[in-house]
């Protein structure tokens, strides 16, 4: 999670050196970067919030 946004993301990579955490968006989309400081793991209803998402994507679109 990106507290700086409240955006929920995928860890893809950590920069730790540079200071940045890859996040992507669970349901997919453009990566962006996050300061460490500025992430945090997801709570246990934002996970789910996002697997629903995804779910009602794939069966919407068939992504």
């Amino acid at each position: 999670m990106d507290t700086r946004t409240n955006r929920l993301g995928q860890v893809m990579d950590l920069d730790l050196p540079a200071g940045r955490v890859h996040l992507r968006p669970p349901q997919g989309g453009l990566p962006w970067h996050c300061p460490p400081e500025h992430a945090r793991p997801a709570s246990e209803a934002e996970a789910l919030r996002a697997r629903v998402a995804r779910l009602n994507a794939v069966s919407r679109w068939g992504v």
